[in-house]
């Protein structure tokens, strides 16, 4: 079984007027993601407003994302608090021969390991050709992750749970499991992370610093010197100033107007936001024509 390593995108979802989720536009977003660098791209998570969207497009896109040239790197996520629909859907990926799952724990209510130990027993019983990424990020959903729940879920399902994002920070640095994936939800994680033995990341602002995080990944792994990775660091930071949906989408709106288009609550950034972010990002020389040229 190969452990899942590298730079993965949480790839925007595209929305039409309506707020209908445009199935060919959200496809080819996360094609040109990888195009751009990524080694794969998780659809369906926090970034691509998963919680927001219907189960019925969930299914439609996940049929789409089925003929994708890309279909064997996505990550799927679930986006769902129900057990109930979380297997569902899974079902309805695994029957497309997608196997690689982002799970986030349910929000809303107060829990402990004890309690998340049992909701993820549950998928994986009824799900086991399955395999899981723990997603840790306790601004999310309530919960944040320590590390003898996560060791004693790999315990109990060492084939099914194969790494976790850590977008609480909480466990990379000493979270130590034999080939088990740690990927961090943060670019300015990534040099640190993969010194420290992590697989890569899953980031949102992976979107748009694909080439700059491959060039990170490929220069360690190779052992060349790091001349990207300040500038990485410096644009994943630029973007934390701002809501980082909002902060996408704004960003992406002067290539496509459809980037236009969020699911409410969610919003783009105010005029005044925006062009501080694209002067910000000007002043270190990352522009939406760099994107192009990675």
């Amino acid at each position: 079984m190969n452990k899942i390593n590298g730079i993965f995108a949480a790839s925007m979802s595209l929305f039409n007027e309506d707020l209908s989720l445009n199935i060919e536009k959200t496809v080819e977003h996360a094609e040109k993601i990888i195009d751009q660098g990524c080694h794969g791209a998780a659809i369906f998570g926090s970034t691509g407003q998963a919680q927001l969207i219907s189960i019925s497009e969930k299914i439609s896109l996940l049929n789409q994302l089925s003929k994708s040239k890309y279909k064997s790197r996505y990550l799927i996520g679930t986006g769902l608090n129900s057990l109930n629909e979380t297997i569902n859907l899974m079902g309805v990926a695994s029957s497309l021969n997608f196997h690689d799952f982002l799970i986030m724990p349910p929000a809303y209510y107060k829990y402990g390991d004890k309690e998340v130990i049992e909701f993820y027993s549950r998928v994986v019983e009824a799900r086991p050709d399955s395999r899981i990424i723990l997603y840790n990020f306790e601004k999310l959903c309530g919960y944040k992750f320590s590390i003898d729940c996560v060791e004693e879920l790999v315990k109990k399902f060492p084939k099914q749970i194969v790494g976790v994002k850590d977008s609480s920070y909480n466990l990379y640095e000493n979270l130590k499991i034999n080939n088990f994936s740690v990927l961090p939800g943060s670019e300015s994680k990534l040099l640190k992370g993969l010194e420290l033995g992590c697989a890569g990341i899953i980031t949102a602002t992976c979107n748009v610093t694909a080439g700059l995080s491959r060039k990170v990944y490929d220069d360690f792994v190779e052992k060349k010197e790091q001349t990207a990775n300040k500038m990485l660091c410096d644009v994943r930071n630029t973007f934390e100033k701002f809501n980082l949906i909002s902060g996408l989408h704004s960003f992406m709106f002067d290539e496509d107007k459809i980037y236009k288009n969020v699911l409410p609550p969610v919003s783009l950034l105010s005029e005044k936001d925006k062009q501080q972010l694209i002067a910000e990002l000007n002043k270190l020389k990352f522009t939406l024509g760099s994107l192009k040229a990675a």
